[in-house]
């Protein structure tokens, strides 16, 4: 089973420097994919040509849901090209 990827604002994160999954493009992958947060859920996260693996967790303090990440394993990815058929 492959990971479900999500937008991630790699600018919006924590004191504890989780990512906080609350962006209106990781609710809007959400729910295209129509999955369900939950503690120790892996995920891949993405921002344009970064991406990283994460395991995501509720946070109490703040009462949203946010993934944890080693910032060392950011890696930067190739943008898809599509093509049109003429």
């Amino acid at each position: 089973m492959s990971l479900s990827r999500v937008f991630v604002d790699f600018h919006n994160a924590d004191d504890q420097g989780r990512l906080r999954l609350n962006c209106i493009g990781t609710i809007e992958d959400l729910a295209r994919q129509q999955a369900e947060l939950e503690d120790g859920q892996q995920l891949v996260l993405y921002s344009e040509e970064l991406e990283v693996d994460g395991v995501v967790q509720f946070s109490e303090e703040e009462k949203i849901w946010v993934a944890t990440i080693d910032w060392n394993q950011i890696r930067q990815v190739e943008q898809l090209v599509v093509q049109g058929q003429n």
